[in-house]
């Protein structure tokens, strides 16, 4: 008889066994019987005698406190567990000839946590909530619903804290990109330059700022690009390095006039 074995018989007789609401487990003569590996006729003998002539298992189950005129009533009602642990530490230790180890490794099974523990497990059975611990079963999921939501609040502050650096990081990435590409600063024609530094200019001047930059990019080895412009024609794009060396110039000159 092995484990496995136990488990068969318990998953045989499961629908004679139940547990009421306040836990405690009886079986039927025959679920008992087959617990304890004896024919179901040896059970109910003694329940059936216990009054006139009570055998040894029947004055056991009397020394516990169970009356003989109880021990009939449950060939109809059910064994109690309390009673289903003498009978099973009867035939597994006390019935002599009659003892078997059926009897003993299931009294080994359910020793360790008793057999109501034991019969509770096996049924699957859960001690039903009372209405305090169900208001705190409820006050606890509202704390941890709650802590879950502030938990992913910080996670999502976190995320955004990081998309914020990653987006830093890329900026200053396509700065210092945009510096290597350009090493004289980006191109402005001289109006285009004049309108994003808020200056007024003339033609006239416009012309004569042209020609020094021109000048100064020939010196420095740049190459001018001309784009199409609707009121010039064909004006120049200057690196922006070399056009505020011109408007600086043209500043200072103004400066020493005056």
């Amino acid at each position: 008889m092995s484990q496995i074995e136990v488990t068969q018989i318990i998953e045989q007789i499961k629908e004679e066994i139940e547990v009421d609401a306040s836990g405690k487990a009886k079986a039927s003569v025959r679920a008992t019987a087959r617990l304890a590996g004896v024919d179901e006729k040896a059970i109910r003998h003694t329940l059936e005698n216990a009054e006139q002539k009570p055998s040894k298992l029947a004055v056991m189950l009397m020394q516990h406190g169970f009356q003989s005129a109880e021990l009939k009533q449950w060939k109809k009602n059910g064994i109690p567990d309390i009673a289903i642990a003498i009978i099973l530490e009867y035939y597994a230790f006390d019935a002599n000839r009659y003892c078997n180890p059926q009897a003993r490794l299931v009294c080994r099974s359910f020793n360790a946590i008793g057999i109501r523990a034991w019969i509770q497990e096996k049924l699957g059975w859960a001690k039903p909530a009372t209405s305090h611990e169900t208001a705190l079963t409820q006050i606890q999921l509202l704390a941890a619903i709650a802590q879950q939501m502030a938990e992913q609040e910080q996670r999502l502050l976190q995320q955004q804290q990081q998309q914020a650096e990653i987006l830093s990081r890329l900026k200053d990435v396509e700065i210092e990109q945009d510096r290597f590409n350009t090493p004289c600063g980006h191109k402005y024609s001289i109006v285009g330059f004049a309108t994003l530094q808020g200056l007024e200019i003339s033609a006239k001047d416009a012309s004569a700022k042209g020609k020094k930059a021109s000048a100064l990019c020939r010196k420095q080895g740049i190459e001018v690009e001309r784009i199409h412009d609707p009121r010039f024609g064909k004006v120049g794009l200057y690196p922006e390095s070399v056009l505020i060396e011109v408007f600086s110039s043209n500043s200072k000159d103004k400066a020493i006039a005056s």
